[in-house]
C-alpha cells in the first residue's frame, strides 16, 4: 500500500500536469482557429483572454511551489518519514486544488485573499515539515 504522501505527491503532479494539458489544449484551439500564430502565445498567456492569463498563473503557481512542496513529500518518501508528511499532505493538496481553482474563478479581492489563505496553508505545513524532517 503507499503512502498517504506519496498519493499526495503523485496527485500533485497529475493536477499540474494537467493544467498543462488544459492551457496546450486550449492553445490549440486558438492555433486552429487562426487567432493566434504558432509564434504569438506568450508564456504568461498575456495576449489572450483573461481565463487562459489565470490558467497559466495557476500552473506556475504549481511549478513554483513544487521543488518545496514536492521536495518535502520526497524527503520523507526517501528517509521513511511519511509519519511526519501523511497527517497533514491531504490538507496541503486540498489547499493546492483551491488555490488553482480559485484562480480559475476570478481576480476579486475576495478571491486574491482566498488564495492567498490557501498558499499560506501549504506554506504552514512546508515549514512544520521541515521543522519535523530535520529534527527526526
Amino acid at each position: 500500500m503507499q503512502s498517504i504522501s506519496a498519493v499526495v505527491l503523485t496527485s500533485i503532479i497529475v493536477w499540474t500536469m494537467f493544467l498543462l494539458i488544459l492551457m496546450e489544449g486550449l492553445r490549440v484551439r486558438f492555433l486552429l482557429t487562426k487567432t493566434v500564430a504558432a509564434n504569438e502565445f506568450k508564456p504568461d498567456n498575456s495576449n489572450l483572454p483573461p481565463f487562459m492569463q489565470r490558467l497559466a498563473r495557476a500552473h506556475a503557481n504549481c511549478i513554483e511551489s513544487f521543488p518545496i512542496i514536492g521536495g518535502l513529500l520526497v524527503v520523507a518518501l526517501l528517509t521513511g518519514q511519511t509519519g511526519v508528511t501523511d497527517p497533514q499532505a491531504p490538507w496541503l493538496l486540498v489547499a493546492r486544488l483551491a488555490q488553482s481553482s480559485i484562480h480559475f474563478v476570478s481576480t476579486s479581492i475576495v478571491a486574491a485573499n482566498l488564495r492567498f489563505a490557501a498558499f499560506a496553508v501549504q506554506i504552514a505545513i512546508a515549514v512544520y515539515w521541515s521543522w519535523q524532517l530535520l529534527a527526526t
